[in-house]
């Protein structure tokens, strides 16, 4: 049986070069990131011509994901050596950016400077702020003019520009910075086809890329938009935001931080619960291989991990340092395939979603993928070939989990190369059709040509009329290969 779920891979040191990200492809690599947190717009510039090279060359359509950076909340400059902040130890925040902590009025304050905007209008006594990743933790005592006073409450090492984490903060910044416009339009220019944004607190910072997708490249077929759900603003309003993303992603790493990693395992549940019911993409990300950051097999656990979040409906899974850094990225690929397809031969024995659960019965475009579905576990169909503009038909046919594969065929170049993004959809690129009769002749002639399939099998169209439109589906037709 073929893989299903998809698998995307942070491009890094470790997998940048061409002969070992051509590996990765081979190995079952669909979907690259390019983390904005980091990297010049030329590096980025570089692996994208890369991967489009390795995919004509390797004929595997491969989909490029920008990840926008976001407001990244960080700890100003320190000594190389970084300080030492100890349990119940006051600290005095600042805006400024200072050479080295300064001693305030008194010798037990220590200055600590933070590149957080906003940050004094923004706390109030007994509020939590986490540095590093959450290793280290401060509890908010009062705040002077623009100088926020705090007792540390978890110390360690602090060096410069770790991660600064408000839980529970309504920061007074928008979620869509001008750094990330400029990334997205460099992005937009050179033809990524997904977008993740970053610290979404509601439906509105979608919105406002979206807007900002449609200004920049108002012509060409928008990419898909995922937005990441790592803060609990996002979590309380899940569905709205799934009313207008495209997406989401599962961050755990933010997630885990910004409220508590007790909470994470049913955040994701009711995160893929409910994006499933909403016909939206999902996918589940961080440490989900980690260890094979320095390690040539993953913990048990982590396989654990994998195959549940394939078990609970998942249509992608992300690996992060394992491919960026890692010192194992092809094992890692290897290892994340065999876990997928093992979670999959027993998803219908152990799989969460059912497989009519969408809750948009009133839609039509549903109703009639559900049929389709219906119809392939009734017949004995081969394959379903869905014809598509914008790629949202691909998706709605992925969300109802068909017995067999979804062939996705598009005249489009920006909806084919996003296509490798959905669960089980197997991309085509055809061209323009504006008859049935020359519809099912290019699907017949691709199919033929690259699956196992025989005169008399079926397959089933799934497609809009008038061919050619960009509408949602309204034709299904069952079809046998050599029939005329």
């Amino acid at each position: 049986m073929e893989r299903r779920a998809k698998i995307i891979a942070t491009l890094g040191p470790s997998s940048g070069n061409e002969e070992i990200l051509r590996k990765l492809i081979l190995e079952g690599l669909d979907i690259v990131r390019l983390n904005f947190s980091h990297g010049s717009h030329e590096n980025h510039l570089q692996s994208i011509e890369l991967v489009r090279k390795l995919s004509k060359e390797l004929h595997k359509p491969i989909t490029i994901l920008q990840d926008l950076q976001g407001p990244k909340l960080r700890v100003g400059k320190l000594p190389p050596e970084g300080i030492q902040l100890v349990k119940d130890q006051t600290v005095a925040l600042t805006p400024e950016d200072v050479d080295e902590p300064l001693d305030m009025a008194d010798s037990a304050t220590l200055t600590l400077p933070l590149d957080v905007p906003n940050l004094a209008r923004s706390v109030n006594p007994k509020d939590r702020i986490l540095l590093d990743d959450g290793h280290l933790e401060l509890e908010v005592i009062n705040v002077v003019e623009d100088t926020v006073f705090a007792k540390v409450v978890l110390g360690g090492i602090l060096t410069s520009n770790k991660g600064v984490n408000l839980p529970g903060t309504d920061l007074k910044i928008p979620g869509f910075t001008e750094k990330d416009k400029e990334d997205l339009e460099f992005g937009l220019k050179n033809g990524i086809d997904a977008v993740a944004i970053s610290f979404v607190s509601g439906p509105e910072d979608v919105v406002r890329v979206k807007d900002a997708i449609r200004e920049i490249a108002p012509y060409r077929i928008p990419p898909t938009v995922i937005a990441k759900m790592e803060r609990p603003q996002a979590i309380e309003k899940l569905e709205e935001i799934l009313d207008v993303t495209d997406g989401v992603m599962v961050a755990r790493g933010d997630l885990a931080v910004e409220t508590s990693p007790a909470c994470v395992p049913i955040f994701q549940k009711k995160i893929i619960d409910s994006a499933y019911k909403k016909a939206k993409f999902v996918v589940t990300a961080t440490q989900m291989l980690d260890s094979m950051i320095n390690s040539p097999r993953p913990t048990r656990a982590e396989a654990s991990d994998v195959a549940n979040a394939i078990l609970d409906g998942s249509d992608a899974v992300m690996l992060s340092g394992e491919t960026a850094v890692g010192k194992y990225p092809l094992e890692v690929i290897s290892m994340m395939v065999s876990i997928i397809k093992e979670a999959e031969a027993n998803y219908h024995h152990w799989g969460y979603i059912k497989r009519h659960p969408l809750d948009q019965t009133h839609d039509d475009a549903v109703a009639l993928t559900r049929a389709a579905g219906d119809l392939a576990f009734d017949r004995d169909v081969a394959y379903i070939a869905v014809l598509t503009q914008s790629g949202k038909t691909a998706l709605l046919m992925s969300k109802v989990r068909p017995k067999v594969p979804i062939l996705a065929f598009t005249p489009e170049i920006e909806t084919f190369r996003m296509l490798s993004l959905f669960w089980g959809v197997k991309p085509y690129q055809v061209p323009h059709a504006t008859t049935i009769e020359d519809m099912v002749a290019f699907v017949e002639e691709a199919i033929i040509a690259s699956n196992p399939i025989q005169n008399g099998q079926q397959i089933i169209f799934v497609s809009g009329l008038p061919i050619g439109d960009m509408r949602p589906p309204n034709f299904l037709l069952l079809h046998t290969i050599g029939k005329k």
